[in-house]
């Protein structure tokens, strides 16, 4: 892996803004479908659970499920479905072709779009509450249904927030239920690298973008949360931070303590690559050289 490692230019990007919009868990209109179960619906159902190409997991996948992949589908944003790319313990990642209100989003040229799905029987609720609670975009959250849509709808925000600050994210695009449509980030069909798959031939220069990154995100009001060499990608000579679903704003009561550990993460993983370069110091340099939007 080499290259200049270049940033977004934050003049290209708009401000982020200091408010943050509270985020809607009720119900979807995939629920509504999943409910009343019409014939082509369940035609549809049948056909992708049948496909081999598209692998279904019971774990991540239920009526309502289904019904917000068809919604997106009947909405233009997919045109077919297609493999997984990545499996996670609270989400899979699988491609699809674009329909076209993908490309109105991503450019004409963008054949493929990623679709995260989260698990609606995911096992570690506790641990998405702890980046959920105290998030003021959050009012009370009440079973589980509603913590994995809350989960979905805010990394959609947190990753329009992070391009709003010059962040190289994957291009978020559409959500339903529990299901995120965002940008794939791959090479000729093949998901990008994560920098603990690579050979980084230049890590001073990784190390700066990714530092300056961290502070973006933290000036934006934002702080990843698990940032580390597996939620960063290598793509066309930038690197894009990922997985910012547990990202939470700077009024979260563990902000700082999320903050530490991100810069400790990646102070970690640069040592290995032979920069001096220490946790702590890291985190007061983003402290320094960035006003958080409150």
């Amino acid at each position: 892996m080499n290259g200049e490692y270049g940033l977004l230019d934050p003049d290209e990007a708009d401000a982020p803004g200091d408010e943050f919009e509270e985020i809607d868990v009720s119900d979807t209109e995939a629920d509504r479908i999943a409910r009343e179960r019409d014939r082509e619906f369940d035609q549809w159902r049948k056909r992708i659970k049948d496909s081999e190409r598209f692998i279904v997991q019971d774990s991540a996948f239920d009526d309502a499920t289904f019904a917000a992949l068809y919604k997106l589908v009947q909405d233009g944003y997919v045109d077919a479905m297609g493999g997984p790319v990545s499996t996670g313990k609270e989400a899979n990642v699988y491609e699809a072709l674009s329909g076209e209100r993908a490309r109105e989003t991503l450019g004409e040229d963008a054949e493929q779009v990623a679709i995260k799905v989260y698990r609606t029987r995911a096992t570690n609720f506790q641990d998405m509450r702890e980046y959920l609670v105290g998030d003021p975009r959050f009012e009370e959250l009440g079973d589980k249904k509603d913590i994995v849509l809350a989960w979905t709808r805010k990394e959609l925000s947190n990753l329009e927030r992070a391009r709003k600050a010059g962040v190289r994210v994957p291009n978020p695009v559409a959500a339903e239920r529990n299901v995120l449509l965002m940008e794939f980030v791959a090479t000729d069909g093949e998901r990008a690298r994560r920098l603990d798959e690579v050979s980084i031939e230049n890590p001073e220069t990784a190390y700066e973008v990714v530092r300056e990154y961290v502070r973006r995100l933290y000036a934006a009001g934002l702080v990843h949360g698990d940032l580390s060499e597996y939620n960063v990608l290598f793509y066309e000579g930038q690197l894009v931070i990922i997985d910012v679903g547990q990202a939470v704003t700077v009024h979260h009561p563990n902000a700082e303590e999320f903050l530490e550990r991100d810069c400790e993460n990646v102070a970690s993983f640069f040592r290995r690559q032979g920069i001096e370069v220490d946790g702590g110091e890291l985190y007061e340099w983003v402290r320094e050289n960035a006003e958080p939007d409150k």
